[in-house]
């Protein structure tokens, strides 16, 4: 089957067989397929069936996917080489939706990619994805980020990466994770060498297990050689935390994106990245937002950027308690650093002397910053120039 219009019909019959009401969200998504593959000649598509899209009055209208359509889905797809990928997030699968999805995995001739967030798939759901992980040979992206899978769910996922050597990008983030679990995601990792993505964000961690886990996740970079983006997002990374990164990544070659958002760097860890950058790694992002660097912190980053590192591109410290003299630095780095070209500060102290000094980055004499690269767009009210927010990805 190589087409959406077969799709179709195969998918009735499934309907008709198992004595099924069509679904009225699949068979749209199916018609826009085959429209597509008519107009711009597309040989393959993914269905997008994820229940939080929203209409032109923000309401939701797509009625969610359950285990019977799962089940549909798959008799439907078992021998088909149209669908490369299925986005089922946001919808109402269980484990049971999660085990027909992993004989899927098992049998499927092209899935590529699927996505799996915010379900109701727990431990159990998982160790049947793992299952299906082991014997697949196509499958690039596993989003899994949402499901409480927990510790022993995720230990499965982890131990399938021992034998899957496809996967490339894996997102775990708000799953309930454990220590042991983390760990042995970085284990696996030391010798995985084809996983590019890994979202672990928002373990749960005691505090007492938060510097093992960056410790061995540190370990891991040090060695390495495939991972380029990392997520780790709330796991309560302290000053401790970013020398062990920063003192290891000087040995890694390929992260090109570190996001430590919501953890609790200060300036002291601020420096030690400060000091990574100043080697001139690989790395082109850098997400510090939502800790506490403040202006000792950005004015160490800022340092570094002026005269020392060529590579990073993006850099994000929203929120981080940055006053005057830690946003001048870095509006002061950005002129002399040509690849930095991306940079946002929203929820740092915007007082006038920082908002002047982003208004000449981006409309003075010769604009430095692009609006479209920042979360801030520079007003001026009776003669005082102000900062406002604009859309950002952080």
């Amino acid at each position: 089957m190589g087409d959406g219009t077969t799709t179709k019909e195969i998918y009735f019959r499934v309907c008709a067989e198992t004595k099924r009401e069509p679904a009225g969200e699949i068979l749209a998504v199916l018609n826009h397929a085959i429209d597509d593959q008519i107009i711009d000649q597309t040989q393959f598509c993914t269905l997008k069936l994820h229940a939080n899209k929203r209409n032109e009055r923000n309401e939701k209208y797509r009625r969610k996917i359950n285990d019977e359509n799962v089940d549909t889905l798959y008799r439907t797809l078992q021998c088909n080489t149209f669908v490369v990928g299925l986005d089922l997030g946001y919808n109402s699968i269980t484990d049971v939706g999660a085990k027909t999805l992993s004989k899927l995995l098992q049998e499927t001739l092209i899935l590529k990619e699927l996505i799996l967030s915010y379900n109701d798939i727990t431990s159990e759901g998982a160790q049947d994805l793992a299952k299906g992980l082991q014997m697949n040979e196509t499958l690039l992206v596993l989003k899994l980020n949402g499901n409480k899978i927990c510790n022993k769910g995720a230990l499965a996922i982890a131990g399938s990466l021992q034998v899957n050597t496809i996967l490339q990008e894996l997102d775990m983030a708000d799953t309930d994770m454990g220590t042991e679990s983390c760990v042995a995601v970085a284990t696996v990792l030391n010798y995985n060498n084809t996983l590019k993505v890994l979202n672990i964000s928002r373990p749960i961690l005691h505090s007492s297990q938060e510097e093992s886990v960056v410790v061995h996740m540190a370990g891991m970079l040090k060695v390495n050689r495939s991972l380029e983006e990392i997520h780790l997002a709330k796991c309560g990374i302290r000053d401790f935390g970013a020398e062990r990164l920063a003192e290891n990544l000087v040995y890694n070659t390929t992260l090109k994106q570190l996001h430590l958002s919501c953890n609790r760097v200060t300036r002291d860890g601020a420096s030690y990245l400060a000091r990574l950058l100043k080697k001139n790694t690989p790395l082109e992002m850098l997400n510090l937002a939502y800790n506490r660097i403040e202006d000792d912190g950005a004015c160490a980053l800022s340092a570094v950027l002026a005269r020392g590192n060529t590579n990073l591109q993006t850099l994000v410290v929203c929120s981080n308690n940055i006053a005057t003299q830690g946003l001048c630095a870095l509006a002061k780095a950005m002129k002399t650093n040509s690849s930095l070209t991306r940079i946002y500060i929203w929820g740092n102290k915007l007082l006038e002397p920082a908002c002047n000094a982003f208004q000449e980055l981006m409309s003075g004499r010769v604009p430095r910053l692009a609006e479209e690269d920042t979360d801030v767009t520079p007003y001026i009210v009776d003669g005082v120039t102000y900062l406002s927010r604009i859309n950002s990805p952080y």
